[in-house]
């Protein structure tokens, strides 16, 4: 295709998971369901963390906020999949929105993950100092703290796209608008921008993971010392659907970079894409809840006084 010059570019073509038509009605109601799951199932824990007092803790409070970032990661994305389901096309501007929305929730995904480590480490390792360390007023600065770096995150990587000052075409082989992708859509030398790219993506992932891996270092070596099995049991048991959540967050992100590496295909690290795009946010609220035994009894306080209103109780 013939260069363009960035201002006459208008639009870029999104290339999907499949070019078949007889497969868009099947991604339409997949993609559909999969996203009303995870818009629901994250609503349901800030719901009921918001609508019950026994969980207004820092650790509830830190998986509501996990909630919000994870309900709008997969809004920036699949909507526009699924509105686009035919057309495949997405205006220029359009593309740079997503990609600020996109890195700013992944980005406050990893933060927030990093700060419920935190919040494990302080209950274990030092529990007598808990509520004095993470009172309300801190865990409120924690969260905003991280907003502000992932916004800057995303705006970084927002101007290494507006330092391109052409594109050789227009075709992104993704559902949405990948930074990476567009790099390697430039016709002018990218080698800078990609430098800064990766160096700030590093930054801003080993920094997180640095405080994830350091905070279960700490609370291993101090459930070592517990005397009992049952007490090492029932200390780590407290981690157990956090360490889940942050294998699964880094693990798919781990496995796409892993098949984009091997494999060259855009059309496979399109479909393996998904996994941290939709099926991570997806599967959260389950992670979080199902073994969750604070949550599933506030979900059943909750749901008694609605029982009680209904037509055959009145």
């Amino acid at each position: 295709m013939e260069q363009q010059n960035l201002t006459s570019v208008s639009e870029f073509f999104l290339l999907g998971l499949s070019d078949d038509p007889e497969l868009q009605p099947f991604f339409l109601g997949l993609f559909l369901s999969m996203y009303l799951v995870t818009m629901l199932g994250n609503l349901l824990i800030i719901l009921t963390v918001a609508s019950d007092s026994h969980l207004h803790t820092p650790m509830y409070f830190f998986l509501s906020s996990l909630s919000l970032a994870d309900m709008g990661f997969v809004s920036a994305t699949i909507p526009k999949m699924i509105g686009n389901i035919q057309t495949h096309i997405i205006s220029y501007a359009g593309c740079l929105t997503q990609m600020s929305i996109f890195i700013l929730f992944g980005s406050m995904d990893d933060m927030l993950l990093s700060l419920m480590a935190y919040d494990r480490f302080v209950a274990i390792c030092h529990p007598l100092h808990y509520l004095v360390i993470m009172n309300p007023c801190f865990c409120c600065f924690l969260v905003l703290v991280s907003f502000f770096i992932s916004l800057l995150d995303s705006q970084v990587h927002n101007w290494i796209v507006l330092r391109l000052t052409c594109f050789k075409d227009v075709e992104i082989s993704n559902f949405f608008c990948d930074p990476s992708l567009l790099l390697k859509l430039a016709c002018s030398d990218t080698l800078i921008n990609t430098i800064i790219a990766y160096f700030v993506g590093a930054i801003f992932a080993a920094i997180p993971f640095s405080a994830i891996f350091f905070s279960y270092y700490k609370i291993l070596s101090s459930i070592l010392r517990v005397p009992s099995s049952g007490g090492r049991y029932k200390t780590f048991s407290t981690c157990g659907s956090h360490l889940a959540g942050v294998c699964l967050f880094y693990g798919t992100g781990l496995g796409v970079y892993l098949s984009s590496a091997i494999s060259h295909s855009p059309r496979k690290d399109a479909v393996a894409s998904v996994l941290y795009t939709v099926v991570t946010p997806m599967l959260n609220p389950f992670i979080y809840s199902l073994q969750n035994r604070d949550i599933k009894r506030a979900v059943r306080r909750v749901r008694l006084p609605i029982a009680s209103l209904s037509p055959g109780n009145l």
